[in-house]
């Protein structure tokens, strides 16, 4: 037994020192993480705000992603289920297409790009898959749209009636000689009207009111009174008057190459809805009108209105599946009557899309400041030219006349059932990153599949 209190041996001078026996390492964290090149996960969570950040963030990511990929769902069936009208014959070898006509306008508030935007982004697939044909027709402001319904329908009106009047020549009626004199064919067939919003609606009937139960010649202009020009005595001399009227002359020279040219005024209403009823009715109206319908254009503007068009923004598949069924059933021509009156005495034209009228903004429905009479900014002509027609803010009158003549596009039962036999590939609908990973896997199983591993020895039959 060793003595406890004896100190250790001394080591030799010059001996190797024994090492101690190494202690085994345990390893730390999961091991097929690790085999895999990847880090240790953490040991604890974030923080509860890193939680809730992420939380929201991948909320709305994923809501907008997804309603992205059914909207462009919704849009890509629509397109499949009028694709098969591309691919039917027309006729002769030079007839024309079906046209279509196409009423778009500024909203209230807002711009014309408004609604380009939404006609581009909902609407216009769907018409170019089915090879219609169509014109636009785009109003900026309020009466734009009603000008032009009843100008197109007083120029029918004056080429049956008044055969041997000259007609001023515009961009369709050149097209339309052209086209006469290369003796083409026109479509014999359904074309139609469609009309975007609301307001534009409201200003389409307009347009039918005016053009088939107004006049043909616009009502007579105000007499402007000029007034009397004012002499002042010139107390300079000959040599001064050229020298101070040079100058002039050539700043108005360039303010005219400035300037931009004017839009020409619009078309003052040739009769009232007050003349609806004593109004008769032209001899040369068809007993059935072409086709039309309405399709939807939510637009709110308003910051206490953030909420609701987050809303609709993250909703826009119900919107573009309601706009491919009406864009749809405009393509296949089919039509119906509209609806009589229901309990509120209105009928389907006066109720169509009347929930619109809840967005726009209050300006629209306040009553116009009268300008005051000794405004100098004015011109004498828009002093004595009649205030615009307020058609948005007014109720829609319509006349039995031309009501019972409309018919609207409506989508068939055997259509219908078409559309939801329809199955849209996932290819189709998917984004960039998704694609780019599918086209870069695809890409490497037909790399690897289509020349198998073998040795590289040259041509075996060459000796």
């Amino acid at each position: 037994m060793a003595d406890p209190a004896k100190p250790p041996a001394a080591i030799p001078v010059g001996a190797a020192a024994v090492p101690a026996p190494a202690v085994p390492v345990k390893p730390v964290g999961n091991p097929a993480l690790r085999m895999m090149g990847l880090p240790n996960l953490p040991k604890k969570l974030p923080s509860r705000n890193w939680l809730i950040f992420w939380a929201v963030c991948g909320t709305i990511s994923g809501a907008i992603i997804y309603d992205r990929r059914e909207k462009t769902r919704a849009t890509e069936k629509w397109r499949r289920v009028v694709a098969p009208l591309a691919r039917e014959p027309i006729g002769a070898a030079n007839q024309l297409p079906r046209r279509l006509t196409i009423y778009i306008e500024a909203p209230p508030g807002d711009g014309l790009r408004a609604a380009q935007d939404h006609f581009i982004e909902y609407a216009k697939p769907i018409f170019a898959a089915s090879g219609i044909d169509w014109e636009f027709v785009q109003g900026r402001q309020q009466g734009d749209v009603r000008a032009a319904v009843a100008e197109k329908i007083r120029r029918t009106r004056r080429s049956v009636e008044r055969p041997g009047e000259e007609l001023p020549a515009t961009g369709e009626s050149v097209v339309e000689d052209l086209r006469t004199r290369l003796e083409l064919p026109k479509y014999e067939g359904v074309h139609g009207d469609v009309v975007f919003g609301r307001h534009a609606w409201k200003e389409y009937m307009r347009g039918l009111h005016e053009g088939w139960l107004g006049p043909l010649d616009p009502p007579p202009a105000p007499v402007i009174e000029s007034p009397e020009p004012v002499t002042i005595p010139d107390t300079q001399t000959d040599g001064d008057a050229a020298a101070t009227a040079e100058p002039e002359e050539e700043n108005k020279e360039e303010k005219k190459k400035d300037e931009k040219p004017k839009r020409p005024p619009q078309p003052v209403p040739y009769n009232k809805p007050e003349d609806y009823e004593a109004a008769s009715l032209s001899s040369t109206i068809p007993n059935q009108f072409q086709p039309s319908t309405a399709v939807q254009f939510p637009h709110r503007l308003g910051f206490r209105h953030t909420f609701v068009r987050l809303g609709w923004f993250l909703n826009r598949r119900a919107l573009a599946d309601d706009i491919g069924r009406e864009v749809a059933a405009v393509c296949f021509a089919a039509s119906r009557d509209w609806q009589g009156a229901d309990e509120n005495q209105e009928i389907e034209q006066q109720r169509l899309l009347k929930h619109e009228e809840r967005n726009w903004q209050k300006s629209v429905w306040m009553p116009e400041e009268a300008p005051k009479p000794d405004d100098d900014t004015r011109t004498p002509e828009e002093k004595a030219r009649p205030p615009k027609e307020r058609i948005w803010a007014s109720p829609m009158t319509v006349d039995d006349r031309i009501t019972q003549r409309m018919r609207r596009f409506e989508m068939q039962p055997e259509d219908e059932a078409r559309a939801r036999e329809v199955v849209v590939p996932e290819e189709d609908i998917e984004g960039f990153i998704k694609g780019s990973m599918r086209g870069l896997w695809r890409w490497g199983v037909k790399a690897w599949t289509d020349k198998p591993m073998r040795p590289n020895v040259g041509n075996v039959d060459d000796e």
